[in-house]
Formats: structure tokens, C-alpha cells, sequence
């Protein structure tokens, strides 16, 4: 057996395993990813801390923090899930985009600068979720498999 060979066999190998666990991976990161989103946005309503540390929450119905809470909770949640991944990960992309170009984007240029860095990460973390769909796990392949048994 060549060096070429073996090289060609380990990357056929390599390819095997990463392509299985390729979909576990991905529904961990959706799942950790959503979990401390849900956080961030639990503290809209004073929980872990609240907005101040101090355990202060939003106003009811301001706008856009209040809603914003509420935006991030629920698309949390359905990403968390599996339902509606898609969807909601390109909302909370565009909230993220958002509070990033509002909020952070106008107190300096660059995100270490601006405190903004948590807000682009999820961002483009989001939009990520949003291209590659959210892997095992997810309970909208749950209707898929029990529809196209195979």
C-alpha cells in the first residue's frame, strides 16, 4: 500500500465519521447555543441577574427592550426544540443584527470596542443555525422520520 493510499483511506475514514456525527454536533451546538440565549433573554424579566445584576427588569410593553425579551425567549425556545429552527434562527439574527447596529455600533467601530461582541457572535451564530438547519434531535425531524419510514 501506497503512501497515496493510505492517505486516500484515512480521508475516506475521516469523511465516514465526520459525516455521522456531523448531525449530533450540530443539534449540540443548537441546543447549547439556545440554552444561553434563553438566558439572555430570561433577564429582559429580572431573572439570573436581570438587566442591571441587580435583578431589574424591563418595563411591560417597552419597546424594544420588552419585546425584544420576549422575541429572543420564544425563538430560544423553538430552536431549542426543533421547530421552526429555521425560521426563528433567522429572526434572532436579524434581533441580534439589530441591537448590534442600534445599541453597540454607535458607542465605537470595532465590537471589543462597543461591547457588541456577544450581540455579532450571535448573530452570525444564528444565521449559521439558519443555513445548515438544526441537525439530530429536533423534533420537526420527528414528523419527517414518522412520515417517510425507511
Amino acid at each position: 500500500m501506497t503512501t497515496i493510499t493510505r492517505t486516500q483511506a484515512v480521508a475516506k475514514t475521516t469523511e465516514k465519521t465526520a459525516n455521522r456525527v456531523r448531525p449530533v454536533v450540530l443539534a449540540l451546538f443548537r441546543v447549547v447555543t439556545s440554552t444561553l440565549f434563553l438566558l439572555h433573554g430570561l433577564q429582559g424579566f429580572g431573572l439570573f441577574g436581570g438587566i442591571d445584576g441587580q435583578g431589574a427588569a424591563l418595563p411591560f410593553g417597552s419597546f424594544p427592550g420588552f419585546w425584544a425579551s420576549v422575541i429572543e425567549v420564544v425563538g430560544a425556545v423553538l430552536i431549542l426544540l426543533g421547530v421552526a429552527t429555521r425560521p426563528a434562527a433567522i429572526v434572532l439574527s436579524g434581533v441580534m443584527a439589530y441591537a448590534y447596529f442600534t445599541v453597540h455600533a454607535p458607542l465605537g467601530l470595532l465590537p471589543m470596542q462597543n461591547m457588541g461582541e456577544p450581540a455579532a457572535l450571535y448573530s452570525w451564530i444564528f444565521l449559521t443555525i439558519a443555513v445548515v438547519g438544526p441537525g439530530a434531535f429536533a423534533l420537526s425531524n420527528r414528523n419527517r422520520n414518522t412520515q417517510n419510514p425507511q
